[in-house]
């Protein structure tokens, strides 16, 4: 079941930080974990401002969508649960409120920019992500 968080909680939030932690992690080995655990806090203090879509499975958010106007700052699902279409249905929510998604993908993360693609985005440009010095592609959707 997908439900809109419009208040997060602070148990939501630290779901939510656990997923995005262990999935980022798991999606990007080309960069060093320790990247990912020095962004956790500013991440955890600026999600409360997305667009937050949570996927829930027996009451527990296993998978999320984070928007920021037409922008998705990411796609997260719990990694025993994916390939399971959660990931599509977070997508096909944002599609239904917005005519146009925008993102960023690391070229090397071949399953999400696979995943994208399989779902109508198109390449826009690439360029390189400063703080991680590797290729990143920009993608778009458009109704």
């Amino acid at each position: 079941m997908i439900k809109e968080i419009k208040n997060i909680t602070e148990n939501e939030l630290n779901q939510i930080m656990k997923i995005w932690l262990t999935c980022n992690i798991d999606a990007h080995n080309f960069i060093s974990e320790e990247y990912w655990k020095n962004n956790y806090d500013y991440v955890k203090d600026i999600l409360p401002s997305a667009e937050l879509f949570a996927y829930y499975k027996d009451n527990v958010i296993v998978g999320f969508l984070g928007l920021t106007n037409s922008y998705i700052a990411g796609i997260f699902v719990n990694k025993k649960l994916r390939s399971l279409g959660i990931g599509k249905k977070l997508l096909d929510t944002a599609k239904e409120k917005r005519s146009v998604l925008d993102l960023s993908v690391y070229e090397k993360n071949t399953g999400a920019v696979d995943f994208y693609l399989k779902n109508d985005f198109l390449t826009t440009d690439k360029d390189i992500d400063t703080p991680t010095g590797e290729l990143e592609y920009q993608m778009q959707w458009k109704k």
